[in-house]
């Protein structure tokens, strides 16, 4: 998808799903309920790139426990609005994760097949614990029996941009969630 202008862009965006506020005031409640596991026991905070880095740097700031950062890449779109089904992991972690209590941070679980995978993946290296929190959830579109440990907002079957997610690179920027308008590809 091409951009020409800011108009092209916001054409784009066909209505506003969560807030700038409602994000701010789950991330807090994501932050206590991420200590209150952990209890000053140091965890990894992993992020599925590249949609759940916006989440990652806001809920970082929101736990007091101590945290180190690792980032995964994992692709099942591929600048379209479905999921291929094939789940590619482009970019592993550094860390050597059985030393770790890992709370995987991810952006938005739709069919689950990317985030079954990878949990499938840092599972078999052994890690301390294990915690997936992810900003959105979309049990409607599932296609695997998966279950985030922690959802900010469960949202219907529609394709959202913003706070990290895009479509084709695009609206990441965006400071809130929105609904993307199809119609316009």
């Amino acid at each position: 998808m091409e951009i020409k202008s800011v108009k092209e862009f916001n054409d784009g965006i066909k209505s506003i799903l969560i807030n700038e506020k409602q994000i701010a005031d789950e991330i807090k409640k994501a932050g206590k309920y991420i200590d209150n596991i952990y209890d000053g026991r140091p965890i990894l905070l992993v992020s599925i790139l590249k949609g759940s880095f916006v989440f990652l740097a806001d809920l970082c700031r929101a736990v007091s426990v101590p945290c180190e950062v690792g980032f995964m890449c994992a692709k099942s779109y591929y600048n379209g609005t479905q999921s291929s089904g094939i789940v590619n992991i482009t970019m592993d972690l550094d860390q050597n994760v059985n030393n770790y209590h890992i709370v995987i941070v991810e952006d938005i679980i739709d069919t689950g097949r990317t985030l079954n995978d990878v949990v499938k993946l840092l599972k078999a290296r052994n890690p301390l614990s294990l915690t997936i929190v992810t900003l959105l959830d979309k049990p409607e579109r599932r296609v695997v029996d998966f279950k985030p440990d922690y959802a900010l907002f469960t949202i219907p079957d529609e394709f959202v941009i913003g706070y990290g997610l895009d479509f084709g690179e695009l609206y990441r920027n965006l400071p809130y969630i929105a609904i993307f308008d199809e119609s316009k590809l």
